[in-house]
């Protein structure tokens, strides 16, 4: 099911107010670094611009101890916006004190309010609804944006829904985006249809992998997770990250992709150091000969070139998770290889947020994919076939 998006509700000359996820990295100076979940809440806002509305925007940034931290404020935020809208935007002093509401109700058509961080509050991860009502309070309308923060439940973002009814609460267009991507992406894929997926952990991803299991002809596994699938074959890993626990659930995996004809692919080889390190000595060897003492920390290049036949034919690829610790340049090459590859095929490319989707753009690659997700957490969770707190508030 699919909420209503902001198209289908009534929003011309009203007080809209927006969730967006603002939560953008930045440097030891304050400075952000890529700005791309911004750049993606544009869209949204300028609609209820040109229908002279008067904007709210609430969004976090980084993780305040539910407290005032100026390192967290929201003023790059607001000066991003600014060059972005090529219009003023009015920054309140705080969340859902005297300068936000007075700020709120003296708004005029065309105005644009940016809330100071939410996490300032103590409520909002704790799904107050005192402090979603004095936000609904604030608006005539809710629109949720904020795809990344949308398998929270949090005052923001569910609580303050229960304030509107039907006919107020909607979807933006980059929620709504992502939504229509995962859903049409799982439930009517093009085939052959192929999962890449990687990371440190098969416990962060398991239930993403059962559920993908009978939706896809081929998974790709890479990262530190490859170990425990390679360790429950009895290869020898070395001192490479595994969850031994999970050894039994590695192996149903791999059973049940057995049991529906789907392709599971493994590493064959990998690049190994004995510490994770720019100044760590480096080789090359199969996953059945990785020394004692050393760590698999990239996938090898016979791996590369298996996983880029594996997806030659590819008609939709999902790919969520790096193929190794892509933040050192030695360990990064297996992972740019497959974003190139991924990049360049014929084929509709969807790259799970966070991480996958950091690595996309160092990279270069961020215009050859379909659809770059601006959620990790949410498009995981999308993946294990889960019904979101956002999304499932909406409808």
């Amino acid at each position: 099911m699919k909420p209503r998006s902001i198209r289908d509700i009534d929003v011309q000359n009203k007080r809209v107010l927006i969730r967006c996820d603002f939560n953008v990295p930045q440097d030891d100076y304050g400075n952000i670094t890529d700005d791309r979940r911004i750049r993606s809440a544009i869209a949204t806002i300028n609609y209820c611009i040109d229908r002279d509305c008067s904007v709210i925007l609430v969004s976090h940034l980084g993780r305040p101890k539910d407290c005032v931290d100026e390192k967290y404020s929201l003023s790059p935020v607001a000066k991003r916006l600014r060059t972005l809208l090529k219009r003023d935007i009015i920054l309140a002093n705080d969340v859902i004190g005297d300068d936000a509401k007075n700020k709120a109700k003296n708004l005029k058509a065309g105005d644009i309010l940016l809330l100071e961080n939410i996490r300032f509050e103590a409520g909002e991860t704790k799904n107050d609804e005192k402090l979603a009502k004095a936000l609904a309070d604030m608006a005539q309308v809710y629109i949720n944006d904020a795809f990344g923060v949308s398998h929270r439940a949090h005052s923001s973002v569910e609580a303050i829904t229960k304030y509107f009814d039907q006919n107020s609460k909607a979807a933006g267009f980059l929620l709504s985006k992502e939504i229509d991507f995962f859903y049409d992406m799982l439930e009517h894929p093009v085939r052959p249809f192929v999962a890449v997926v990687g990371g440190s952990k098969v416990s962060g991803k398991l239930q993403a992998l059962m559920n993908l299991l009978p939706r896809v002809d081929k998974i790709l596994i890479g990262g530190g997770m490859a170990f425990t699938f390679l360790k429950a074959l009895g290869e020898e890993i070395g001192d490479s990250l595994v969850e031994d626990d999970l050894i039994p659930s590695a192996l149903e995996i791999m059973s049940e992709a057995k049991r529906l004809g789907v392709k599971f692919y493994l590493p064959v080889d990998v690049v190994a150091a004995q510490e994770v390190s720019a100044d760590s000595v480096i080789i090359h060897t199969t996953t059945k000969e990785i020394p004692k003492k050393w760590k698999g920390l990239d996938i090898g290049p016979a791996t590369t070139r298996l996983f880029s036949m594996a997806l030659r034919d590819a008609q939709t690829i999902i790919w969520n998770g790096p193929m190794g610790v892509y933040e050192i340049e030695k360990f990064a090459r297996g992972s740019r290889e497959i974003s190139h590859r991924i990049a360049n095929a014929h084929a509709t490319s969807i790259v799970g947020g966070g991480d996958t989707a950091d690595l996309v753009d160092r990279v270069g690659d961020a215009d050859g994919m379909s659809f770059i997700s601006t959620g990790g957490g949410a498009s995981l969770e999308l993946l294990e076939g889960k019904i979101l707190p956002g999304i499932k508030a909406l409808l």
